[in-house]
């Protein structure tokens, strides 16, 4: 079962905030709702819920490659 809701953490503030991840496609960017700060994937991880959240992308989740990486 895939798990579509993430609770993502600003690496700048500490802000947390329970997001649900889109199914189709990768979040490469997301704005933090505690400080502003624009999120981008760290080296190696294909989205801001690989780099940033408690659960990663729905494609990673099925063991699989995200996005084409």
């Amino acid at each position: 079962m895939i798990d579509l809701h993430a609770r993502i953490t600003c690496p700048q503030c500490g802000h947390c905030e329970s997001e649900q991840m889109p199914v189709n496609a990768c979040q490469y960017f997301y704005d933090c709702k505690g400080c502003g700060a624009v999120l981008k994937p760290l080296p190696g991880d294909c989205c801001v819920f690989c780099s940033y959240s408690d659960t990663k992308c729905p494609p990673v989740q099925t063991g699989g490659k995200c996005c084409g990486l």
